[in-house]
């Protein structure tokens, strides 16, 4: 759940700390006092869209912090954080943003910084706000299929992964065969290329690690001047009248002498005529390597030409000799197929059928299990609007099927139908709903996937908006429904909303030093019946409104029970 929000210079609010509770919290107060204001501080907070002018006038940013706690070891966040490299301790998660004037964005994940994308996908899992907007998705057809794969994942995804896995062999052999397809006069360009660019690769006559070889090569070349001048003051410094080896062929003549006399300076004496007959065969092999060395300008120019020619195919085939060397294993492939071009078809063909025969079979099965959710959330779907008082209303999830094309979703095409007045036809939701139906059906459907969402914290931005009466009051019920699942935070206009809540805040707006802020007030129950009052009267509260308004907290109270 969402614990503690920290708002600073966002829109009208100057500082704002608000600390929420489980179950439900609505937000209520007059227009304006900055109650949206709250949601889309939440709304940024877990990657929603900024913009500088959410910050506050005459400062250089706006900064929106929230703690979340986690209940459940096993939330979806925990195995998301870990893609990203970011650790939960003690089931707590910070998410920070901050939006500068310029409009640039700074986000945190328990203190370690993030992509907007990543605090989009991490946040998308703890909170899921529903607006007035949102009614608009359940208009958009594109959005029922995924809505219905969602209700029946435990079965649908499973499936959908094998469908997936056969259509990505399906799509690849397609493309191959459409490519191969293509005109004579494209097949005759593309062969003309790549046997140019695999004529150029094989006579370069590659050779693995042939130019890390050659630049090694190249680096003694050019030192050559300076290891030659070092091999040879060495030799000189060892061999010769009165050099190094002279001065130890003494000393080692010296300690022969006190050894006969004396055995104590025997293993002096052998040390020192072991290091001069390693010193002898050192000076040899600096002699040898004398004879050797000879500098040759003309390799040198050699060596540039063909790490230049190496360079050359590097830019136009591969970054290593390696991957340029596959490359033309590859094109040399293609130039197989290019030229026995009627071959390949035929048999890809062949295999193109052999797989679509698999991938009808695996689309079958996902077709299936989607007419049998459909048939589940139908029925549960009828149950919910029979309790928001749309018992005569007629819903159906219709699955279509066309098993000449296929995408990575199948071959169906789901949609919602609805017929609110009897005998009325059954037509798509899009046409017929109005706005108060909408938020109804919406609400409905929210009370299904709460459950299968695992969602830290729901917001509802004023779904309640087009009805009223006993309509409102089931609504109410439904919203708290909701909340047994998971914490909502409601805005909200009807007094039934406010009064079933668990925790009441009252926005309002101040005047501070001259300029207007939003302020947060948790409301007792004297404060939250002169609230639900207004809300049922408007402006002039009467002991009559303050006694409907304390009817209305006693029925929510036992309707919390039953």
């Amino acid at each position: 759940m969402l614990a503690e929000l920290s708002i600073k210079n966002f829109a009208i609010i100057e500082a704002l700390s608000i600390s929420f509770e489980k179950g439900l919290t609505v937000l209520t107060g007059e227009t304006g006092a900055g109650k949206s204001i709250i949601i889309d501080a939440i709304h940024l907070l877990v990657g929603g869209r900024g913009s500088a002018e959410f910050v506050r006038h005459g400062e250089e940013k706006a900064e929106i912090e929230g703690l979340f706690q986690l209940d459940d070891p096993n939330h979806p966040i925990i195995m998301k954080a870990l893609e990203f490299g970011i650790e939960i301790e003690e089931g707590m998660v910070v998410l920070r943003r901050d939006i500068s004037r310029t409009g640039k964005s700074v986000c945190r994940i328990n203190g370690k910084l993030v992509t907007i994308s990543t605090l989009r996908e991490i946040g998308a899992t703890l909170v899921d706000i529903h607006g007035q907007h949102e009614h608009q998705e359940l208009m958009d057809e594109t959005k029922h299929l995924p809505l219905l794969d969602q209700f029946g994942a435990e079965e649908i995804l499973a499936s959908q992964g094998e469908y997936l896995d056969v259509y990505r062999r399906y799509d690849h052999t397609l493309q191959k065969l459409k490519t191969l397809s293509e005109n004579d006069q494209q097949t005759a360009h593309r062969l003309d290329l790549i046997q140019f660019q695999l004529d150029e690769i094989q006579n370069a006559n590659l050779k693995l690690n042939e130019d890390e070889e050659l630049s090694e090569e190249r680096r003694k070349l050019g030192n050559f001047e300076r290891v030659f001048e070092a091999i040879q003051s060495s030799y000189t410094a060892l061999h010769g009248e009165q050099k190094g080896l002279d001065w130890i062929g003494m000393v080692m003549g010296y300690l022969e002498d006190a050894a006969a006399l004396d055995s104590t300076y025997k293993e002096i004496f052998e040390s020192v005529s072991n290091s001069f007959y390693q010193l002898e065969d050192a000076a040899s092999s600096l002699r040898n390597e004398l004879d050797v060395l000879e500098y040759d300008p003309q390799r040198l120019n050699e060596i540039e030409d063909r790490l230049n020619e190496i360079n050359q195919l590097k830019r136009k085939y591969g970054k290593t000799i390696n991957e340029i060397l596959e490359y033309a294993a590859k094109i040399e492939e293609e130039i197989d197929t290019l030229q026995n071009k009627e071959t390949h078809i035929s048999e890809l063909e062949k295999e193109l059928t052999a797989i679509r025969k698999d991938l009808i079979l695996e689309a079958k099965q996902l077709t299936e299990l989607r007419h049998k959710w459909a048939d589940k959330l139908t029925r549960l779907i009828h149950k919910e609007l029979k309790e928001l008082y749309m018992a005569k209303t007629v819903f159906e999830i219709r699955v279509k099927s066309d098993n000449q094309h296929f995408s990575k979703n199948g071959v169906d095409f789901v949609e919602f139908y609805i017929s609110t007045n009897p005998g009325e036809p059954l037509k798509p939701l899009s046409k017929v709903a109005s706005g108060g139906e909408l938020s109804r059906i919406m609400l409905a459907l929210k009370s299904i996937f709460s459950k299968h969402q695992g969602v830290t914290s729901i917001i509802f931005d004023e779904v309640d908006t087009g009805v009223s009466g006993r309509v409102a009051q089931s609504i109410a019920e439904k919203i708290y429904k909701v909340a047994i699942d998971s914490q909502v935070l409601c805005i909200s206009h009807l007094p039934q909303v406010a009064a079933m809540a668990d925790t009441h805040l009252f926005i309002s707006k101040i005047i501070k030093g001259g300029r207007t802020t939003t302020s947060v007030t948790p409301m007792n129950v004297e404060e939250k019946i002169k609230e639900i009052g207004r809300m049922i009267s408007g402006v002039e509260i009467t002991d009559l409104t303050k006694q409907h308004a304390q009817e209305l907290l006693q029925l929510a109270e036992k309707n919390k029970i039953n």
